[in-house]
């Protein structure tokens, strides 16, 4: 009843809608170019770090899903799509093209990237590595000859965001380090020709070596000089006690010239006594003197048989000779020690002073040898690292590998939606919003269509209806 009463609300809106069908049917056709591109780690980069061989991070080898969105947004990249609307022109025209006349190169460009940004579709395929990217176009020529335009600014890109210029940041370093090593070189040989040293601290382990072994000589000869003197003491107090000459040879004999003479005086004397007794009284002063005389020559001879002739032979003593000779040696040896002493003292102080002076220049030398060894390592690290970057260059320059194009985009050839698919659509919409219209209209309509709807309304009794009929009069 409602489609009745509103036919010709339904009529003009389902012609209407079947009519925009059908001419979009027959020139608003649209081709749809399409394009997948895999996100995989096939190559995993080696990381920038101060080893000379960086291990691969093998515990991100799946793809996530910020690395999908991150190569996503890539694609929707706005100087990526500059690009393309660069190398293929105008990307369609806005609805009222003359309200941007006269507008500027640039302008164009941004609103043709602007709607580009609009019409292209790339969204990650879930539970996948893949991304599709499609595009569609009224010539399918120009839908792929977008994609393709895509495709290769993709993945130039890709390269420049991935690899920033390793090589070159590498070169640079390399050249650095080669610098800072040829000025370690050159300070370090410097410092050699200046000190005089070549391993200042091998040389100075040398001298702590031989220092050592002065002060152990040093201390020896100290503990013989004491040795020495004692004995230079003890040798002088054995000297004072010792007499300088013994006795080697006594022999003890009579005196016969003396015993003869004596005799021959006693004889004389007894001759001389008889003489005077013829003469004189023994109790005379002249026989008496010469009683005396003989009891004096008498005491002579007996004395002198109680007292032989003693010959004693002496010489110096052995002992003391042997003291002195000793002491003369330990003297002389004392002074060889003190000597000695003071020589070892002199290379002592010396030697203290070379190692010390071998202390200070190790520690520099060591420090120059480090700076060396470290720009050395540092060259090297560079150097391997420059190459690393070269091949990685080399690489990516063949194909990114890491990123790989699944499905090229080719010129469609159907378009996105057939002719008779597009008339049974709009057919389909025609009845169904051709109905809903005559629905509103019949809704909005104020005029009562029945007798209900006068008793509903009204609350009155209808005494009588006159339906309208096709020959315009009234039927009672």
């Amino acid at each position: 009843m409602v489609l009745f009463r509103q036919r010709k609300v339904f009529v003009c809106v389902a012609s209407l809608v079947l009519l925009a069908a059908v001419i979009y049917a027959t020139v608003g056709t649209k081709y749809e170019a399409s394009m997948k591109v895999l996100v995989r780690r096939g190559r995993t980069n080696a990381p920038v770090t101060a080893q000379a061989d960086a291990p691969p991070d093998l515990a991100r080898m799946v793809v996530t899903e910020e690395e999908l969105n991150t190569e996503a947004e890539l694609l929707r990249d706005d100087e990526v799509l500059r690009q393309v609307v660069e190398e293929t022109g105008s990307v369609g025209r806005g609805w009222l093209p003359f309200l941007h006349f006269g507008e500027g190169k640039e302008e164009r460009i941004a609103r043709a990237t602007r709607r580009l940004s609009e019409k292209l579709r790339v969204a990650p395929v879930k539970k996948t590595n893949l991304i599709a990217i499609r595009y569609a176009a009224d010539n399918p020529r120009t839908a792929a000859k977008v994609l393709q335009s895509l495709e290769k600014a993709y993945l130039k890109k890709h390269m420049a965001v991935h690899r920033p210029g390793a090589y070159w940041f590498f070169e640079r370093q390399r050249e650095e380090s080669r610098s800072q090593l040829d000025e370690s070189e050159r300070r370090l040989a410097s410092f050699a020709a200046d000190h005089g040293v070549v391993a200042a601290g091998e040389e100075r382990d040398l001298a702590l070596h031989k220092l050592s072994e002065l002060d152990v000589n040093y201390r020896q000869t100290r503990v013989d000089l004491n040795e020495m003197q004692q004995r230079v003491w003890e040798l002088e107090a054995q000297l004072q006690r010792l007499p300088q000459r013994t006795t080697t040879l006594v022999r003890t004999a009579d005196n016969a010239e003396l015993f003869k003479t004596l005799k021959s005086s006693l004889l004389d004397l007894r001759l001389k006594r008889t003489g005077l007794l013829t003469k004189f009284e023994p109790s005379h002063r002249l026989v008496q003197e010469i009683d005396q005389q003989i009891a004096q020559a008498e005491s002579e001879i007996a004395s002198e048989r109680t007292l032989p002739l003693r010959d004693e032979t002496t010489d110096r003593s052995a002992q003391y000779e042997w003291a002195e000779s000793e002491l003369q040696k330990t003297q002389v040896q004392l002074r060889g020690l003190q000597a000695r002493e003071a020589e070892i003292a002199k290379q002592k102080s010396t030697c203290q002073a070379l190692a010390a002076k071998l202390g200070k220049d190790a520690i520099t030398q060591d420090d120059l040898l480090n700076s060396e060894r470290a720009a050395l390592e540092n060259y090297s690290l560079y150097v391997k690292k420059q190459e690393a970057a070269r091949m990685d260059d080399a690489l990516d320059q063949q194909g990114i590998v890491n990123v790989a194009i699944t499905e090229h985009p080719v010129t469609p050839v159907l378009p996105v939606w057939s002719v008779w698919t597009v008339l049974a659509i709009g057919i389909v919409l025609a009845g169904t919003t051709g109905t809903a219209s005559a629905f509103v209209a019949d809704y909005m309509d104020p005029a009562f269509r029945n007798p209900e709807d006068v008793v509903m309304y009204l609350h009155s009794p209808v005494l009588a209806s006159l339906p309208r009929t096709t020959q315009e009069r009234f039927l009672a």
